[in-house]
Parts: structure tokens; C-alpha cells; sequence
């Protein structure tokens, strides 16, 4: 049996896969990090714990995490779960779980769940996308992650598309996050339309055809577009799958995919762009098949 643990800013979730790589037990625990590092290992271990009970013989598990580990000194980095980073996490997580121990970003292990057992299966080269508070990236390749030297492979997110465009958090202008994550189609809203709606609502009235969120939306498409195309450009994968809240836009799948169409260097874009097939548990089920 496989063990993974999705360890997030909000929830902790726990998943033991059987033989077929189907979730025989799942459960989901408050990740209460305003308690500090410390806290949030022990709620791990308790979980853990109860896991280890259903798959006696496990000697290894995974963890996906938002941010990754550093191959320079092995310390979490770039976590918004900010009491993470800076921390020994796979080292203090081995020594109280007796297991070796996998930290990958949870991206990666949306990209590897598709890949194996969702939207994306049989596909030599996937590249999964993340869209939600943030966005991210994943790159599997004959089944196996792609992270790259130092670990960078797919964060997407942080590559520029307009070097005048909104200060990201990262400190750079312009890069894709601050365009197509979920709190940025909100803000140029907000600032088009000086009013402060939820990111599905300002899709519906686009639909109704409001002229503010109807260029905010249009915007946003074409934005997604453009920074796709980048990377089909460069990776040209057999199939994109996407994932997180703003996934569930219909129009990615339509007019997104004819805006990508519009930038790629090709005269056809065939490579199907494809919803998730395992929701919100791809990210566990991510973590259990490292």
C-alpha cells in the first residue's frame, strides 16, 4: 500500500492507495498553523499514525506541500504556510514518523496523480497547471516528475508575460500569477468596475453580459492564452490537464484554448487541454504515488 499526507495551509489530509492505486481510507484533519512548526509536525504524526495501522508494512511516504525543498540546504522555501520555511522539514519529519520521507510541491503532485490515475493516464508528457490563489505547474514525463536541477520544473507561475504589469509577491512585475490566479481576476475587477465580487460572480456577469466583467474575463482569457502558449512552445506535452478553483471555468476549455491556439508557434494546436479527473484529492493521491 502507498501512504501520502497533503500537507496544506488550511487542512491536512491523509491517503492510503491500495494495489490498484485507489484510496481505501482518507481523512482530513485542520492544519491549525497560527500554532507554529512544531504543532503542525505533531498533527502529521497523529495522522500518520493512524495510516500506519491499515498499511503495516509501509516504509516510506510522501508529502506534498506548497513551496518545495531547497537542494542547496534541504530547508522548506517559498511555503505560504510561512511558519514552514526555513525548516529542516524532511529531517524533523523522518526522525518522528521512523519512515523515510518525500517532500514534493503539491503542483508536482497534481501533475503526477493525473498523469498516473486521472485526466491525464497514458500521456508520455503532461503538463498539469494549478489555477487558484495561485498558480503553479507540473511536468511528468514517462510517468516521472521532471523538477529540474533546481527545482523549478513547471512554476509556470513566475515566468513574465508583461514586465509592466502588477508587482507579484515574488517581487518581479508582470508574471503569470499576478494575471490568472483567482484573487488577481478579482482585483482588476475591483478596479475596473470598483466592485469587490468573488471571482464566480464576476464570471456570471460576463456571461450576462456586463461590460466590466466582460473585459475583465476576455482579458483573462487572452492572458491565459498567451501564457500557455509559452509553455507548449517550449514543452509541446500530449496533453495539458488543469486544476484548482478557477479551473472550473468553462471558457478555459474554449475560448482559453483559442486564445493559446492565436500564440503557439504552429500552424495547428492539437494538444487537448483537459479538466481533472480527481478534484481535490489529486494532490494526496500525488503524494502517495511519490
Amino acid at each position: 500500500m502507498r501512504v501520502g499526507v497533503d500537507l496544506g495551509g488550511t487542512k491536512i489530509e491523509g491517503v492510503v492507495l491500495d494495489d490498484d492505486l485507489q484510496p481505501v481510507w482518507r481523512q482530513r484533519v485542520a492544519t491549525e498553523s497560527e500554532r507554529g512548526y512544531e504543532h503542525i509536525l505533531a498533527r502529521v504524526e497523529a495522522l500518520v499514525g493512524e495510516m500506519r495501522a491499515l498499511a503495516p508494512g509501509c516504509r516510506r511516504i510522501g508529502i506534498g506541500t506548497p513551496g518545495s525543498v531547497s537542494r542547496r540546504d534541504g530547508m522548506l522555501k517559498n511555503s505560504n504556510t510561512i511558519c514552514l520555511n526555513g525548516r529542516p522539514l524532511v529531517e524533523d519529519l523522518t526522525r518522528r514518523l521512523g519512515l523515510e520521507v518525500v517532500v514534493e510541491n503539491d503542483a508536482n503532485c497534481f501533475a503526477l496523480a493525473e498523469s498516473q490515475v486521472g485526466a491525464g493516464r497514458g500521456a508520455r508528457l503532461l503538463f498539469g497547471v494549478i489555477l487558484g490563489t495561485g498558480v503553479g505547474g507540473g511536468i511528468v514525463v514517462d510517468g516521472r516528475l521532471w523538477t529540474g536541477p533546481q527545482h523549478l520544473g513547471g512554476e509556470w507561475g513566475h515566468h513574465r508575460i508583461d514586465p509592466g504589469g502588477p508587482v507579484c509577491y515574488c517581487g518581479r512585475r508582470g508574471c503569470v500569477e499576478t494575471f490568472l490566479s483567482g484573487p488577481a481576476v478579482e482585483r482588476r475587477y475591483r478596479e475596473v468596475s470598483g466592485a469587490d465580487l468573488p471571482l464566480a460572480e464576476v464570471v456570471g456577469r460576463a456571461r450576462e453580459g456586463e461590460v466590466a466583467a466582460r473585459a475583465v474575463i476576455d482579458r483573462f482569457l487572452d492572458d491565459f492564452g498567451r501564457a500557455l502558449a509559452n509553455v507548449v512552445n517550449i514543452l509541446d506535452p500530449e496533453v495539458i490537464v488543469l486544476g484548482g478553483g478557477v479551473s472550473n471555468i468553462d471558457e478555459l476549455y474554449t475560448d482559453g484554448r483559442a486564445a493559446a491556439a492565436l500564440y503557439v508557434f504552429n500552424d495547428e494546436f492539437t494538444t487537448p487541454i483537459r479538466r481533472n479527473a480527481l478534484g481535490d484529492s489529486a494532490g494526496v493521491i500525488g503524494a502517495a504515488l511519490l
